[in-house]
Formats: structure tokens, C-alpha cells, sequence
């Protein structure tokens, strides 16, 4: 499968590439700093600005599919920042005629309690509220979209590099959370999860979520 992958050189966007590449699928690379990538058998780096939806389109055209791991961590307003690339990317998905979208999604938008979310739970840390909010974001604007074949994956509470094991659990809009009460998965395993979605796909024009 061909597929364009925004923000591979990112935390969990290199876990994607990764697993991408294990199974054998073309990757077009898309970051900010291409310096960042070596370019290999089956992956080509290419410079992208997610906020130039038009460029952006010319580069996506073509692929079978586009995982979107951009974030907007690096930012001052990460939240107004992320907001405008997703609503870039969409942009550009449609215009490229790319058949199918699949986004990295937050855990701060999980149900904890009927009612509550994971994001608006006291213990949240600030840190991580503005990228937790912006994917709760995202995900209401993917699910205003009235054509669009998109799919977002949330990960566990806690996301971690560690063993790939393909062994995890699947869920919804709740977040799980083991026997001890803990939501963690591996970086390794999400990567497995996403890339099983794009193979097979389970969830179009849902989001789901994944923890050990």
C-alpha cells in the first residue's frame, strides 16, 4: 500500500513508520525537517508544511491512504496551532482525492465517568492539556465532516516506548484501564493497532482507542 505519513519523525509518528515499513508498505514521509530522515528502499522524505493545504494536496495525491501523526507540541498556542493543521489536512485529503484519512488521537477526550472526560479530570496534567484539547477538537471536526473516510486511534492514558507484543485490548469512547486501575500501552503496540486498522479496516468514521 502507498501510504503518505505526516509527522513520521515524531514520537509516535516514527513508532508508524516503523511498523509501515516492517510490513513491507511504500511511505512517503512528510515532516517539517526532512534532515531528520534518511530516505530508504520503500520511503521517500519529503519537506511538508501542513499549513499549505494547496502543496500539501499535490504531495498527497496518489497514495492510498494518509495516518496523520502531526501535532503541535512545539507550539506556543498548541491548540490553535493543531487545529489549524487538521482542518489544512482535511483540506488536502479531499482536494488529493485520497480514499481514506487515519489520525492519532488523545486519551484526553476518553470517557472516565458518564459525562467526563479523561482532559477535564483534576489530575490532568497542564502540560498536556492544550495537545489534549486540540484532538478533542479534531475529533468533533472529523465527525462534522459528511464524507470523509476517517478513522482516529486513541492510545492508552499512558504512551511509551517498550515491547511490541500485539496483544492489547480494543475499545471506544471509554478509556480501559487494566485490573490495577492503570491505562498505559506501548509505542510499538499502537503502531501495531494503527497499522492493523489501515490493512483491515474496522472502525471508518470512528474513533477507537487501545490499552494493555
Amino acid at each position: 500500500m502507498k501510504v503518505a505519513l505526516l509527522g513520521a519523525s515524531g514520537f509516535i509518528g516514527s513508532g508508524l513508520l516503523a511498523e509501515l515499513r516492517s510490513r513491507g508498505h511504500q511511505v512517503t514521509a512528510l515532516v517539517a525537517n526532512p534532515g531528520k530522515l534518511a530516505p530508504g528502499d520503500g520511503l521517500t522524505v519529503l519537506a511538508a508544511d501542513v499549513l499549505d493545504s494547496g502543496r500539501l494536496a499535490a504531495q498527497l495525491a496518489g497514495h492510498d491512504a494518509v495516518i496523520s501523526a502531526f501535532s503541535g507540541h512545539a507550539q506556543q498556542d498548541v491548540r490553535g496551532y493543531y487545529m489549524r493543521g487538521v482542518d489544512a489536512i482535511i483540506a488536502a485529503v479531499a482536494q488529493a482525492g485520497v480514499p481514506r484519512l487515519l489520525m492519532v488521537g488523545g486519551a484526553g477526550s476518553l470517557n472516565v465517568a458518564p459525562g467526563v472526560q479523561l482532559v477535564d479530570t483534576p489530575d490532568f496534567p497542564e502540560q498536556w492539556k492544550g495537545s489534549a484539547l486540540g484532538a478533542r477538537d479534531a475529533l468533533e471536526r472529523l465527525r462534522g465532516e459528511p464524507a470523509l473516510d476517517w478513522t482516529m486511534l486513541s492510545p492508552a492514558a499512558l504512551i511509551e516506548p517498550g515491547e511490541r507484543t500485539g496483544r492489547f485490548r480494543v475499545g471506544g469512547d471509554d478509556l480501559l484501564v487494566d485490573a490495577e486501575g492503570n491505562s498505559r500501552i506501548s509505542l510499538q503496540d499502537y503502531a501495531v493497532a494503527m497499522i492493523d486498522e489501515l490493512e483491515h479496516p474496522a472502525h471508518a468514521r470512528q474513533r477507537f482507542c487501545v490499552a494493555y
